[in-house]
């Protein structure tokens, strides 16, 4: 069987003027990236405004596991295969980063057949998008610490700042550090600061919710930094360096443009972390996508509690869209994970750990049904699945209430994918959307995080450690307690704790403590003991990975 990359490289796939010229773009108006990815500058996008919106759908999944669910591949499935049908369709998913890549998790644009082409380029530096928000946050820690040491006019105080610096790379070595050591004139002023993945930097967060330059540049004003000595907040546009930021992210606002594997058009932009920020694409790409498209399919970061929720109750209230289907996509090894069945096992039939992994399932589907979509539940085939196995889950679902769909997308490209099309076809058409949010925005601050963790994740209630406490108080005293609500919790279990499988009832939810992210316009809750720089494992995907003299790269996936 060939791999990820072999099948990539191997594919036929056209020059990207062709594919924007689909869409009615001319090569003159993109800017290239090599012959295969370019971005499309908002300007030549902005003529589209008029258009009405196409139908959106969003893939979300059930609670990840090692052995694997395949939303993305199911993204891109979907994708082929309603193109196959002949439909103007398009796609709009995150941008990889590099620490995952090189870490556990790997890449993140599909596989098999289901794939994003160059799926190499896409996974390593892309188009610089990341590299650029780096850079800009970057530039705001150093111009906050030169203000300081330079006579600190602005009275901040250095044990209050919340702003960190960023790498995308896996570090825990750099959650914890002490800068300015040296003197004052060579070093700073010492305090305690630490990195944070570029992904879960706010400017990441800013990126994938703007709309325009001017909101980019309003956006990143409103950063809250820290605070100064007598408890005045510091923002960023204090520093008077937004416009320098904005610059480096002067490309980085543009969506990129790529295409699958069979010629269908991809939008790759933003890249938020969905455990520890909103997880989804860019507003930029999604509402243009369904300016271009008649149907478009995006995809929420990790399962329905964290990326599906972020995208009903932050990015749809941020620009209003109204998703029109939600696919929620899971996979027989990982329900039989959730009932319990040992990794190394999942590939055996076990009809009561696959029956007892339906909690988590039903779980998701409920927490959907919140936002009052209609749902299908995408099975994403893999080879050890058994006839017996796809009819339990059908089964399971018709008692449920929802359509369902077999998923050979990794196998078959489009061709596998076409009863997942058709059920989604007939959801947007036949059965009855009513979406809402899950909180209204003028609640407590507090009530909110109650109705994500009860009626989202299953806890029963939700206890706030001492730093939590405070940080709450001031939130709630400065008047910036109607934001909307981000929870960074573990994207492994629907609760704070990792190791727990299934649908937990009865559990207590821990916040930590509490950000405020005031550029994006919502608040995070750190819950349990969720990092917001992941490490590397025992055995990193980097150490599997090269590239020979001709420039053909091995061992990325």
């Amino acid at each position: 069987m060939k791999s990820n990359i072999e099948i990539s490289q191997n594919a036929k796939v056209l020059p990207i003027d062709q594919i924007a010229a689909q869409l009615g773009i001319a090569e003159g108006e993109l800017i290239p990236y090599g012959r295969h990815m370019a971005k499309v500058p908002l300007s030549v996008l902005k003529r589209y405004e008029d258009r009405p919106n196409g139908k959106l759908i969003l893939v979300t999944a059930i609670t990840p596991t090692p052995a694997g669910e395949g939303k993305t591949v199911t993204t891109i499935g979907l994708v082929e295969a309603l193109g196959k049908q002949g439909r103007r369709v398009m796609g709009a998913i995150r941008e990889p980063s590099l620490g995952p890549t090189f870490g556990l998790k790997g890449g993140a644009t599909g596989g098999g057949l289901a794939q994003v082409y160059p799926m190499w380029d896409i996974d390593l530096h892309f188009t610089g998008d990341i590299h650029a928000v780096g850079a800009a946050h970057n530039l705001l820690s150093a111009i906050l610490e030169n203000h300081i040491a330079k006579g600190n006019k602005l009275n901040i105080d250095p044990t209050r700042i919340f702003l960190k610096k960023a790498i995308d790379m896996n570090c825990r070595e750099l959650r914890n550090i002490v800068v300015g050591l040296g003197g004052r004139k060579e070093g700073g002023i010492p305090h305690e600061s630490g990195f944070i993945i570029t992904v879960a930097s706010e400017i990441s967060a800013i990126l994938a919710l703007t709309t325009s330059m001017t909101d980019l540049k309003d956006r990143l004003g409103r950063m809250l930094i820290g605070y100064t000595y007598d408890n005045q907040q510091v923002h960023a546009r204090d520093l008077g360096c937004v416009g320098a930021m904005a610059t480096l992210l002067k490309d980085a606002i543009h969506p990129n443009l790529v295409q699958t594997l069979e010629g269908q058009p991809f939008f790759i932009h933003g890249f938020p972390f969905a455990n520890i920020a909103h997880g989804n694409s860019s507003i930029i790409a999604t509402k243009y996508a369904l300016k271009l498209a008649d149907v478009v399919v995006t995809e929420a970061g990790f399962g329905a509690d964290l990326g599906a929720e972020k995208f009903f109750d932050i990015v749809c209230r941020s620009d209003g869209f109204r998703p029109n289907c939600a696919v929620l996509v899971c996979s027989i090894k990982a329900l039989k994970m959730h009932g319990g069945c040992p990794l190394k096992a999942v590939g055996c039939e076990d009809p009561d750990a696959l029956r007892k992994g339906f909690s988590n399932l039903d779980k998701h589907i409920e927490n959907l049904r919140h936002f009052g979509v209609p749902i299908v539940v995408a099975i994403n085939h893999f080879a050890a699945d058994t006839e017996e196995e796809v009819r339990t889950i059908r089964e399971h679902c018709r008692q449920m209430g929802v359509r369902c769909a077999l998923s050979e997308v990794f196998d078959k490209g489009g061709a596998g994918g076409q009863e997942l099309a058709d059920q989604v076809t007939e959801a947007i058409e036949k059965d009855e959307c009513s979406f809402r949010y899950l909180y209204d925005l003028d609640l407590p601050l507090k009530e909110k995080i109650r109705i994500i963790a009860t009626e989202m994740y299953g806890a029963q209630i939700v206890e706030y450690e001492t730093a939590a406490q405070r940080h709450l108080r001031v939130i709630e005293e400065s008047g910036t307690g109607n934001l909307m609500v981000c929870m960074a919790k573990t994207q492994l279990s629907l609760t704070d704790k990792p190791e727990m499988k299934g649908a937990p009832t009865g559990w207590e939810l821990t916040v930590r403590e509490i950000f405020v992210s005031s550029g994006a316009g919502f608040v995070v809750p750190i819950c349990g003991r969720i990092m917001l720089i992941p490490g590397l494992p025992s055995q990193p995907s980097a150490l599997g990975i090269d590239i020979d003299e001709g420039g053909k790269i091995t061992g990325l996936y």
